[in-house]
């Protein structure tokens, strides 16, 4: 399987253009939700329609009559909306309170016959005809869009064009893919044996013991790094931050108004903030998930979330929801790719040296985001070295058990853990969405 990876560019929209995209997903949105309102039943989650073909075959015909939006667009909503239903039926089936999606967002998919990309602009379908916008790119270089979407290495797979209301801009999610399937990581096998290394360069090697029975991808939590992959990825938290900031100071010049307006006014943005905080953590979700399904994973492991206030009481409360966020909506996404998630235990797991040779535990081996074993000396960025911990935690956690269990005929369990080949740190990050 391929590696994927997105890159966020900023379209420079004229206000006819800008009118003709708010128009296409008003219209894009009202199909998710005749979708989603077609699919939903109140009374049993037996009821509730989950056939992407038989959902699509009912409504496809209707929804293209009520509409101006494009063939693909409408087929492209109708398949979000049952998407996310199947999602929220799985937690109902775990006893979970639920209700009916609904979609306010203004967010929309294209594949490759609703949107056509050129070096320097996109040409994207709309009610009213195709529109061509022009990229707005960092001076900075290399950018992931040239890394990805103009590298010959990488094809186009899908694209996600999202309107942010905070700054009333437009930005497109692309996504492409390795043609090559040349993978940027590399896998330590059986992660509860004594890993080999690999000369000077810490790298840890595959010790390979045959076809695993689960593969793992940790995920670590911080302030810094929203989250931080066991194969090395690191979704920042510095735009999170951001946005939280504006909208808090947009809040804060309201209140300070006291008028009825402002009052309404206010209501509005909170509503807009809500939308847009799941929106952001639903993209880190999906792209976790992503990174899963790249590496062939079977679980993606978090930590435990259970007293994360005391753990980490630098996190302000916006992070605390992040995270809670973040795994509910893995936990539901995951099994749509045929991935589960899990939590273990977070003890340590900062502390703890995640060479597999060395695994000395003390509190003076992590500064900051600076990892440095005080035994072996292997560094690394912290937050690395913590998700690989808790992919380890994970495989040694299930190991035991299976080795425990009177129905496990051998004594092997093998588990592998996803890790990326060699050593990182805060500056050798490899690129996110937006990066």
């Amino acid at each position: 399987m391929g590696v994927r990876r997105t890159a966020v560019v900023k379209l420079a929209v004229s206000d006819e253009q800008r009118d003709a995209l708010h128009r296409t997903a008003e219209q894009y949105l009202y199909c998710a939700n005749r979708t989603a309102d077609y699919c939903w039943s109140d009374t049993s989650y037996t009821k509730c329609k989950t056939n992407k073909r038989q959902v699509r075959d009912a409504l496809y015909s209707e929804l293209r009559e009520e509409t101006d939006l494009q063939a693909q667009l409408v087929q492209a909503a109708i398949r979000r909306a049952v998407e996310a239903v199947k999602g929220v039926v799985e937690r109902w089936k775990k006893g979970q309170r639920v209700s009916r999606p609904t979609f306010t967002a203004e967010t929309m998919d294209y594949d490759t016959r609703s949107a056509t990309f050129y070096r320097r602009e996109a040409s994207l379908s709309t009610v009213e005809g195709r529109v061509e916008c022009p990229f707005v790119l960092p001076a900075d270089s290399p950018t992931p869009y040239e890394q990805y979407v103009l590298s010959e290495d990488y094809e186009f797979r899908e694209s996600t064009l999202r309107y942010d209301a905070a700054t009333d801009e437009f930005y497109l999610h692309i996504s492409t893919r390795r043609i090559d399937g040349v993978d940027e990581t590399h896998c330590v096998s059986s992660a509860h044996q004594n890993a080999e290394r690999s000369g000077d360069d810490d790298a840890e090697v595959s010790t390979d013991s045959g076809h695993p029975d689960q593969t793992v991808l940790g995920i670590d939590l911080g302030v810094n790094s929203l989250a931080v992959s066991s194969t090395g990825t690191f979704w920042q938290g510095d735009d999170y931050d951001h946005w939280v900031r504006e909208f808090e100071k947009r809040r804060g010049e309201m209140q300070q108004r006291g008028t009825q307006a402002a009052h309404n006014a206010l209501l509005r943005l909170g509503k807009r903030e809500e939308a847009w905080r799941k929106q952001y953590i639903h993209t880190v979700a999906n792209e976790i998930v992503s990174e899963a399904v790249e590496h062939d994973c079977d679980v993606i492991a978090f930590e435990d979330l259970t007293d994360i206030r005391e753990r980490l009481p630098q996190a302000k409360w916006h992070h605390i929801w992040a995270f809670r966020r973040l795994f509910e909506y893995v936990e539901y996404k995951a099994p749509e790719r045929g991935v589960t998630a899990k939590q273990v235990a977070p003890n340590h797991t900062s502390q703890r040296c995640s060479r597999t040779d060395c695994g000395f535990t003390h509190e003076a081996n992590r500064d900051g985001e600076h990892f440095h074993c005080q035994k072996c000396g292997y560094e690394v960025n912290a937050d690395y070295n913590a998700a690989k911990n808790i992919g380890l935690r994970y495989a040694r956690k299930r190991t035991h058990r299976l080795r425990s269990s009177p129905k496990s005929e051998s004594g092997d369990a093998p588990v592998d853990v996803r890790v990326n080949g060699g050593t990182l740190n805060g500056k050798s990050r490899r690129p996110i969405a937006g990066d």
